[in-house]
């Protein structure tokens, strides 16, 4: 399966998911009428001689307890979804999760860091936000967020210091695959599902304790907790299929990321050899065991409960040579700091980001001017081993002050900034007057000192050195980020003729911090076909076809040849829109709606995109980041282009 194949699969696993609690919800009420029928059913039923009986089907009394079933489910399930509206944070902080100073000094600690952004680069996502479970001592992990936006890495004190690079990067590949597939929104919703039906013997409780002559609300609360126990039994055995099934896919997922099947079977052996094992301590840990790397809870009933397949299975279809036989693991055998493979060499005397980038191109594999069409759409949301050595090699060889710069907030302010100014002295200077107005005079101050390094930024780094830049930037307090936004707003329309990479740019900016800082409601899937939205297609075609060409005519022939793909879908022509149709604020209310189709649509939307580009069947290099911020605004992550790159089987 393709990414669009995934995400689809994973939003239909939502329906899916629904379905079956819907069918759960509708047994509880049943369960709960015939409870409260036995209870109260005599009560106030008589026949016509004045004597009490009893009748199978009294509507009131059904209609009382489906509208209290569904009262105390619905409540308990949106009072869990709000806990949990945070997003990836909120669960990590539920979970007694500490976040990581970017800036930390603790070896370990530096070594997950590493390993994160090195991921998260070549995944062509954001930098998450990384926590670390400080009183856990088995080994596990887990990621979580309703998008690449809000979400998070964390791990437990066990794995960040008995695994080795190599292994902690296994976990993590497998934690970013459940990211890159869909997984993470699937699985907040679970939780707050099975809660729901949990508070069914929180009530129950409650009505125990009501004491009274003759008071039959004790039995009702009795019948309540046995209730909702046994739905949370069938929760729990639906939460776990639903688990199982997507681990399979996530191990697969992390060989082809790294490459390295030893590094992820060699953790799941050290799980097992572990006294602790992958076991949680966290109260919360039951309702979130679906989340983790590996079982979190101790698990009976014949594996029905269990949340991921046995180790050792998981272990032979990576090794096949497993013997069953675990190796004793102690934290007096954690890998040694000189047993870890040392850094990658920076430069001494570095000139610039620029040139080192173009130093190790021919190494990463990147290409020096342009890029095959045709391996674009196979890799996007599929990330390579070349991909990973790519953001090892940027990383390495990026201006150690500029990296140290994007790990504090004011530094990435600056970036940002610094990315967004215009070439044009005049127009510049009219920007930084702008900035020292909406921001302050010291913003300005460091946008200007650091604007000579930025600006030496090839275009293929500036998306990477972004997504470096996030995880400071949702460091903000409110207020920051509102100045922030207002600035980054100021500095793009503050001339007519920004370019639509520095509109794209900005926008990814915002769109991955809004949920950090503001209620952003979800956005369900809203557009089933193409119909709908043929003028949108129309201006984002017609955009990027402007920007891709200067000579109208060539323009146009760029936009047919993208829109030539969505015809046999569109069932109706698309149109090539002249200039001042498709401006940026045009453009922003077609992509606003393009992002709320299935994931088909937003293939075929992409596949036009690629095509509008390749007009000479290569892209360059800024035809290239143009597609990647398009395609991160349809929440589409596409790795960086190599020159070399392997489409994905």
């Amino acid at each position: 399966m393709d990414f669009f194949e995934r995400q689809e699969k994973a939003r239909r696993n939502t329906g899916l998911l629904v379905f079956y609690f819907a069918i759960a919800i509708a047994l509880l009420i049943l369960a709960t009428y015939a409870a409260v029928l036995a209870i109260f059913g005599h009560t106030g039923l008589t026949d016509v001689d004045g004597q009490s009986q009893f009748s199978f089907w009294v509507p009131d009394l059904f209609f009382y307890s489906a509208v209290g079933t569904v009262a105390i489910i619905f409540i308990g399930s949106i009072s869990k979804t709000l806990e949990l509206s945070g997003g990836g944070s909120a669960v990590a902080e539920m979970l007694d999760g500490r976040l990581i100073n970017p800036n930390t000094t603790d070896q370990d600690e530096r070594k997950l860091l590493n390993v994160v952004e090195e991921m998260a680069i070549a995944s062509g996502i954001p930098v998450p936000h990384v926590y670390v479970m400080d009183g856990e001592a088995g080994i596990n992990a887990f990621a979580a967020g309703f998008s690449t936006s809000d979400g998070v890495v964390s791990v437990t004190r066990g794995a960040l210091e008995l695994l080795s690079r190599d292994e902690l990067q296994g976990v993590l590949a497998h934690e970013f695959s459940h990211i890159l597939n869909g997984d993470m929104r699937l699985n907040l919703r679970l939780i707050g599902l099975v809660f729901g039906i949990l508070c069914l013997t929180v009530v129950g409780r409650i009505l125990v304790r009501i004491r009274g002559r003759k008071n039959p609300l004790p039995l009702l609360g009795l019948a309540f907790i046995v209730i909702g126990w046994a739905g949370v039994f069938f929760g729990r055995l639906i939460q776990s299929a639903v688990s199982r099934q997507r681990e399979y896919l996530a191990d697969a997922s992390a060989v082809q990321f790294t490459r390295n099947p030893a590094g992820l079977a060699n953790a799941l052996k050290k799980i097992g050899g572990l006294s602790a094992g992958s076991g949680l301590r966290s109260a919360h840990a039951e309702e979130a065991s679906h989340l983790f790397f590996a079982n979190g809870m101790k698990t009976s009933s014949f594996g029905l409960m269990a949340t991921h397949p046995p180790l050792d299975e998981r272990i032979r279809l990576l090794d096949p040579s497993f013997d069953g036989k675990f190796p004793v693991v102690e934290y007096s055998t954690r890998p040694d700091a000189a047993a870890l493979p040392p850094p990658l060499p920076r430069s001494e005397t570095p000139e610039s980001f620029a040139n080192l980038l173009k130093d190790h191109r021919s190494v990463a594999g990147l290409g020096p001017a342009v890029i095959a069409a045709q391996t674009v759409l196979p890799n996007v949301g599929r990330p390579t081993t070349q991909h990973l050595h790519y953001a090892v090699s940027l990383t390495s060889t990026a201006s150690p002050a500029l990296i140290d710069t994007a790990r504090d907030p004011l530094g990435a302010s600056a970036i940002i900034y610094a990315l967004l100014l215009n070439n044009d002295a005049a127009i510049q200077q009219q920007q930084l007057d702008i900035l020292a107005r909406t921001a302050s005079e010291a913003i300005r101050d460091e946008t200007v000192r650091i604007l000579p390094e930025v600006k030496k930024v090839v275009t293929a780094a500036q998306i990477p050195l972004v997504e470096f830049a996030l995880p400071a930037l949702r460091r903000f307090s409110p207020n920051q980020f509102l100045q922030f936004r207002a600035a980054v707003k100021a500095l793009v329309e503050n001339h007519q003729q920004v370019s639509l990479f520095d509109y794209m740019l900005q926008k990814i900016v915002v769109r991955h911090l809004e949920p950090s800082f503001l209620s952003v409601p979800s956005r369900p899937a809203q557009f089933w076909s193409l119909q709908p939205l043929l003028t949108d297609c129309g201006v984002l075609l017609s955009a990027i076809a402007y920007a891709g060409q200067t000579d109208p005519a060539q323009a146009q022939t760029a936009f047919e040849r993208g829109a030539s793909l969505l015809q046999p879908l569109a069932k109706a022509p698309i149109s090539f829109l002249p200039k001042n149709q498709c401006d940026l604020s045009h453009l922003d209310s077609a992509l606003e709606r393009l992002a709320s189709a299935v994931p088909p649509v937003k293939k075929s939307v992409l596949s036009a995109c690629v095509e509008t580009a390749a007009t000479d069947e290569l892209i360059r290099d800024e035809e290239a980041e143009l597609l990647r911020a398009v395609a991160d605004t349809l929440a589409c992550p596409v790795p960086p282009f190599l020159l070399s790159q392997e489409t994905a089987a």
